[in-house]
């Protein structure tokens, strides 16, 4: 029995993670650039929100990825 790799992730699930967190931030500072009051722009209501969406996206991906056993 080989227990040689006892991480919860490999190398591409962080890698991954790390995609994902970059994005989320990304989206947190276009929303925080929109210069319409309240952020009803279309920086705060439209192209912030997706790219946050696709980061979380990526993060559920970097979570259930599973490399192939060889």
């Amino acid at each position: 029995m080989n227990n040689k790799n006892k991480l919860a992730f490999g190398k591409m699930n962080y890698l991954l993670m790390i995609a994902g967190l970059c994005v989320i931030a990304l989206g947190y500072i276009i929303m925080s650039m929109d210069q319409e009051e309240f952020g009803f722009g279309v920086l705060g209501i439209t192209v912030g929100p997706i790219v946050l969406t696709l980061g979380f996206i990526i993060q559920f991906f970097a979570i259930f990825y599973k490399p192939k056993q060889s």
